[in-house]
Order: structure tokens, then sequence, then C-alpha cells
């Protein structure tokens, strides 16, 4: 049998090609070796965004449209909304009588959001054990592998304490998951920054032709490279890392002795850029234009896949209850 994967993603509205890249690329790969669950991670949009709730049902829509445009098959994979399936908050609830505060307050990305993020209140209930609905997301599937990046380990080292612990104290329900690494490269936006939606400086996957050509125009490249007749370098050139994405290799081969050289500018090679990204995306592109043209189209398709999801929960939450003796 496949083993089982859960991952889910917070609808933060059309998603870039650092998502691509970072997230979406790997799950559609994944599709085909694991049992996938894929879910829009709705609740945990409220451990942030609780003041204004306004736009998350338009963000999953959006989101829900790229990941099937870009590859996810409802055929192959459940995708599902989390707040439709109920059994995710109930299993929170009762993980979160049993989770230590000690292990929540020592979460690294607690501690760095709280000191970086002025902008919102985020000295909450939800969000210092967001952990804990993370544990229930996953466990409640009885997920063997979650995917995550390097850095992402001490989330899912959590998860496998909460696991171990309901065990120890009720009997053994859970497997403990392991972490299945996968490969998230850091894409530079248009300003150098890592690529953010709230930075604005994005380039996104449903955008048209002649706007990616406007934000790649935009972007930065080497700064030190001040003349068109300045040499530049395209190890330092930010532009550059999209250039080792996108463009063919045998016309990088010539693009980077002639960025050397100052043989070719900075103008003519992002206008090769943009050109390969939009040949790149143009059929994406294209599929997500036909799939919004039906209005129903996300919502019945996580419908369908919260159904799909609730037939495991509902047996796994019998499972909880009996060993909590309720």
């Amino acid at each position: 049998m496949k083993q089982r994967v859960v991952s889910g993603m917070r609808p933060s509205g059309r998603l870039h090609i650092g998502h691509y890249h970072g997230v979406l690329e790997n799950w559609v790969k994944m599709q085909d070796s694991f049992d996938c669950f894929f879910f829009v991670a709705d609740w945990h949009s409220l451990t942030t965004e609780y003041a204004d709730t306004s736009g998350i049902i338009q963000s999953i829509k959006d989101m829900v449209l790229d990941w099937v445009a870009f590859g996810l098959d409802p055929e192959k994979c459940v995708i599902f909304r989390q707040s439709m399936v109920p059994h995710h908050s109930e299993l929170n609830l009762i993980l979160s009588m049993i989770t230590p505060v000690s292990w929540l307050e020592r979460n690294p990305t607690y501690k760095e959001m709280l000191d970086n993020i002025d902008q919102r209140d985020l000295t909450t209930f939800g969000f210092l054990g967001y952990p804990v609905l993370m544990a229930a997301d996953i466990i409640l599937y009885k997920a063997k592998r979650v995917p995550v990046g390097q850095d992402q380990l001490p989330h899912l080292e959590i998860t496998r304490e909460i696991a171990r612990r309901f065990n120890h104290l009720y009997g053994q329900v859970f497997p403990e998951p392991e972490a299945l690494l996968t490969e998230t490269p850091k894409l530079p936006g248009l300003d150098g920054r890592k690529m953010s939606k709230s930075y604005n400086n994005s380039i996104y996957l449903s955008d048209d032709a002649e706007t990616t050509n406007k934000m790649v125009m935009s972007m930065v490249t080497d700064t030190n490279r001040v003349r068109r007749s300045d040499p530049g370098d395209p190890d330092v050139c930010v532009a550059f890392n999209l250039h080792r994405i996108y463009v063919p290799q045998e016309k990088l081969d010539e693009i980077a002795p002639a960025c050397r050289n100052a043989s070719i500018g900075c103008v003519d090679c992002k206008k090769i850029l943009a050109g390969c990204i939009n040949e790149r995306l143009a059929p994406f592109r294209a599929k997500r234009e036909e799939l919004s043209a039906n209005p129903g189209f996300v919502d019945e398709l996580l419908r369908e896949g919260s159904r799909k999801a609730s037939l495991v929960s509902d047996t796994v939450m019998m499972e909880v209850r009996a060993a909590l003796k309720f």
C-alpha cells in the first residue's frame, strides 16, 4: 500500500512562482507515489488574519484553481477544506488538553513571528497553539510522511511529540509521522528579497503574459553593473536565479559569458527570461482560465474532497474516543 502523506496550505490568494517551485511542484510529483491528502488550511488563516476574514473565501477559490491548473488531480489525491471536516477542530481541542505550554513557547517560528510582525497582535491563544492544530491536521489521517523543508523539521517534531504523548496516556492510536524532505528553493522576488505577497514583489502563476513581462522587466539584476558597457556577474544577479529555472541550458551557456563581457545588456537578458517564463506557464494558465469558466468548480471539488476526507477522519475519531473512554 502507498504511504499516506498529508499537507496543507493557508489560503493567501493567488499563488506565485515561489509557491509553485517550493511546494506545489513537489505535491504534483507525490500524488503518483503516495496516498495524498492536500487541504486548504482555512482555520490556520485565523491565527494571524482573525481581524479581517473578508478575503478568505476568494483566496480559497484562487488557490484551489492554481492547484488544479498546475497539476493536482482530484482523481489521484484528496483535495479538501479543513473547516469542512469538523474532526480537525475536535481533535485539536483534545490534543490541546495534553500539550504542555512549554512545548509551544519554545517553537522557533512562534518566537520569530512575535519579534518581527508588529502590524497584528499575535499574543493570542490560537497563535500560540497553532502547532497543536497542525498536529491534529496530520495525525487525524494517520499520515506516515509529511513533506517539509529542512527549516520546518522543528514543527514536525512537535507533532511527533504530541502523538507520542497521546499514545503514552491513552494507548497506541497514532503513528509518529516522519519527514519527507523536499527541495524548497527560495526564489528571489523582484527586489531581491524573498518572493512574498506581502512584499509586493511576486510573479503570479495566473498573471497574463503582459503583466509577467512588466514584472520581470522591473526586476533587480546585478547592482554593481551601472552602465550597459559594464561587465556583469551572473552569480550575484538577482534575475539570473530565475534564468537557471526557466531558461534552457543551451541558452544559459550563451547568456552567462555574454553578461560577463558586456555583450548583452540587462534589458535584453530580462526579455529572454520573461519569454521563457511565459512559454512555460502558458498551458497552465490556459487550463486555469478554462476551470474558471465554471463558477461552481471549486465548491464542488472541495465538497467531494471533504466528504472523502471525512470518511477517513470519522474512523480515526472513533478510535480516539474509544481510547479516551468517552
